[in-house]
């Protein structure tokens, strides 16, 4: 597979977790653990079918514990914090501080052997995070707030993880993507274990909120994660993390389009700069 195929592969996951914020606000009052279990759940089911399929499953025990004990701790220590994030602080503001994450894989790109760290892929990234900071200042945002302290620093932790998870995936280049089923499952085991220590469990409520958890168990709960393997281990980690702040937009436009958010022209604003340091940070890597 070609690098620039692996990075469009990888972007597709980027487009999956757009409807991110949407189905997890649809999802409500279920609680972040539960809500982890039952999408990792549908996720994991999702890629031992397609491995069992694949015939790739005698493949998953030559893989070392210490790998799947990595990635467990990835994805269920990523989405449990951002589930909790938007549960503790507004969902705007929390997402934001979450989406420092694609410019903290561009930043520790440059550590990774065989990458080379640019002026442009930081301006890009840069612009990048612009953007989706104009995204909150001109969606009418209330604004930070001193009472929802501890839901963004859950968000904070939330962008360290995942992004320390993406660049020393780059390391795990020869692990087959349907290692990342078992992520999946261990994930989905470890989150209803402690739902059940520290929750109180609160099913969802309607067809709307069934629907919610099944498209997160499917789409950005389940096979983004396998795609963005693909990406991060194969394709241009650094243009990826770039052009992950085409999340946040495309997310704030699809809770436009839900009536969940209003308009702004901030948006227009926001499409430009992280439009353009994605093509700042492409340029970047073209010159490598």
């Amino acid at each position: 597979m070609t690098r620039t195929r692996a990075t469009g592969i990888g972007f597709v996951a980027v487009l999956l977790w757009a409807l991110l914020a949407l189905f997890t606000v649809g999802s409500a009052p279920t609680p972040p653990l539960l809500l982890n279990a039952l999408c990792f759940s549908i996720g994991g089911a999702l890629g031992l079918g397609w491995t069992w399929a694949t015939g790739g499953l005698s493949q998953l025990r030559e893989i070392p514990w210490t790998t799947y004990l990595f990635g467990t701790i990835g994805l269920f220590g990523y989405h449990a914090l951002y589930f909790s994030a938007l549960r503790m602080a507004p969902a705007a503001e929390a997402g934001l501080i979450a989406y420092l994450w694609p410019l903290l894989i561009v930043l520790l790109s440059g550590l990774l052997p065989g990458e080379q760290l640019r002026i442009g892929h930081l301006i890009g990234a840069c612009l990048g995070f612009a953007g989706a900071a104009v995204i909150i200042a001109g969606g009418g945002s209330s604004g930070f707030q001193a009472e929802h302290l501890p839901g963004y620093a859950l968000a904070l932790m939330c962008a360290l993880t995942w992004s320390g998870y993406s660049v020393l995936s780059r390391r795990l280049g020869d692990t087959p993507t349907s290692s990342v089923a078992v992520f999946c499952v261990a994930t989905a085991i470890a989150s209803g274990l402690l739902h059940i220590a520290v929750e109180e469990t609160v099913w969802p409520e309607t067809i709307l909120g069934w629907g919610s958890v099944i498209a997160l168990g499917l789409g950005p709960v389940g096979l983004a994660f396998y795609v963005w393997d693909i990406g991060i281990k194969q394709g241009d980690i650094q243009i990826l993390g770039t052009s992950s702040y085409a999340a946040p937009l495309l997310s704030t436009l699809v809770l436009v389009v839900a009536g969940i958010a209003a308009p702004s022209w901030g948006l227009a604003i926001a499409a430009v700069l992280i439009t353009g340091g994605a093509l700042i940070a492409a340029r970047a890597s073209m010159r490598r």
